[in-house]
């Protein structure tokens, strides 16, 4: 009899914020940011950071910015949702 093997994958949860003060260009990053998520027909948990102090703790000292799973992936810009489309397809 054989045996066989069983192998679960588990879904990457992706994780973006949006570092900020909330002003019409982090909206705007987070609202391409959603768009770029709709477009490639996937789910994540996205996040508006506005404490400057932990915006700081994480290098950024210009905004918006933005991280894919705690990388930096976008500082001081706007970027479009086709832009940030492949930083989601790791």
């Amino acid at each position: 009899m054989s045996k066989t093997k069983i192998i679960t994958r588990t879904m990457n949860t992706i994780k973006i914020e949006i570092l900020g003060t909330g002003c019409k260009k982090c909206q705007r990053l987070e609202a391409n940011a959603k768009q770029a998520l709709a477009n490639l027909n996937l789910t994540a948990e996205v996040l508006h950071i506005t404490d400057p102090v932990e915006i700081a703790m994480r290098g950024v000292m210009s905004t918006p910015a933005m991280t894919i799973n705690g990388k930096v992936v976008s500082k001081g810009q706007v970027i479009s949702p086709e832009q940030i489309q492949p930083l989601l397809q790791h």
